[in-house]
């Protein structure tokens, strides 16, 4: 076995029902849930665990319901077994969740960082209104290319370069359309619009980014453990002083996924734990290389799963 990395999702993979398990069996993560309902002022547990979808989806809702789900699952993780990875990341918001996995900041702060960034980005999609829609079937350069033309019609860019055949674009309704349409003309397989409250990680959310700048810098990030591998430029960071920036330009700059990824295989990663709930990112890891091995962490049985997987791994390493 090579090298284990942690992955944390981000929007687009909350469901009713994301954290219950672990919960019940878990008193470290049930205490992420208390604090988080204290923080926020509402009861993140009950709205998780049997709230309705359309709540959940709002975005002021599903940014702090995934990274407390992720954080509480890999507290209970951590209680079971020693954890030491090469690297994590998290995709979009999932970052501030790798961020705290990699010790860099507490619980709490990354929460209030979240609370106050879901807040940010969808008060700009209200006054600065956009879209996004994923192109599937194209690459990224072409798709680079395509935003470029249709800026004649508005703001568009690439917002996620997710995998081999699916790239995201974000920006103005009519920007999004047109680059949609040459997309379909230029043979993408398929465009799918995306149900979303704006245009994330696009210039649309420069201004959600520079408004979020001074409380990143008063979180007083600490030196990382281990690397967290950042959106915005697919390399490795564990300086405190720069996840204020990073985490600035993420709100609208493109989230560099598949090249993320690529420098952890590289690096000879070959196993990665998705921790939170879902599996969004194991099927994206399918189209960069089917090679590595991808679990995903979200109830008893995966848990279970991942522990034993650790244990076998740390064992190697330790012989």
């Amino acid at each position: 076995m090579g090298k284990l990395a942690l992955l944390f999702p981000g929007q687009g993979s909350q469901k009713i029902g994301m954290g219950a398990e672990v919960c019940r069996e878990y008193p470290e993560a049930r205490e992420r849930f208390t604090q988080a309902s204290e923080i926020l002022g509402y009861d993140l547990a009950k709205l998780c665990f049997e709230g309705s979808e359309e709540e959940l989806k709002q975005t002021v809702h599903t940014q702090p319901a995934l990274y407390v789900t992720s954080c509480a699952t890999l507290d209970a993780l951590r209680s079971r077994v020693k954890l030491s990875p090469f690297a994590a990341a998290g995709h979009s918001v999932g970052e501030y969740a790798a961020i705290y996995a990699a010790g860099a900041i507490c619980f709490q702060k990354g929460l209030e960082l979240v609370q106050k960034r879901a807040q940010l980005m969808w008060e700009t999609g209200v006054s600065r209104p956009g879209t996004m829609a994923a192109i599937i079937g194209l690459d990224g350069e072409t798709v680079q290319a395509l935003c470029r033309e249709a800026q004649e019609s508005g703001v568009v860019a690439v917002a996620n370069y997710n995998c081999p055949g699916q790239v995201v674009i974000s920006g103005e309704v009519a920007a999004v359309e047109k680059a949609s349409a040459l997309a379909k003309e230029r043979g993408a397989r398929s465009v799918i619009p995306l149900a979303v409250s704006g245009a994330f990680h696009s210039p649309l959310m420069v201004s959600a980014g520079d408004a979020l700048y001074p409380a990143l810098r008063e979180a007083q990030f600490k030196q990382a453990r281990f690397p967290v591998v950042v959106n915005v430029s697919a390399e490795y960071n564990k300086s405190g002083v720069d996840f204020a920036p990073f985490l600035t330009m993420q709100i609208s700059g493109s989230v560099r996924w598949e090249e993320s990824m690529r420098l952890l295989i590289a690096d000879g990663v070959d196993t990665f734990l998705e921790i939170g709930v879902g599996n969004v990112l194991a099927g994206l890891m399918k189209r960069i290389d089917r090679s590595v091995r991808v679990l995903s962490v979200e109830d008893l049985a995966s848990l279970e799963a991942a522990v034993e997987l650790i244990q076998s791994h740390n064992a190697e390493e330790s012989s």
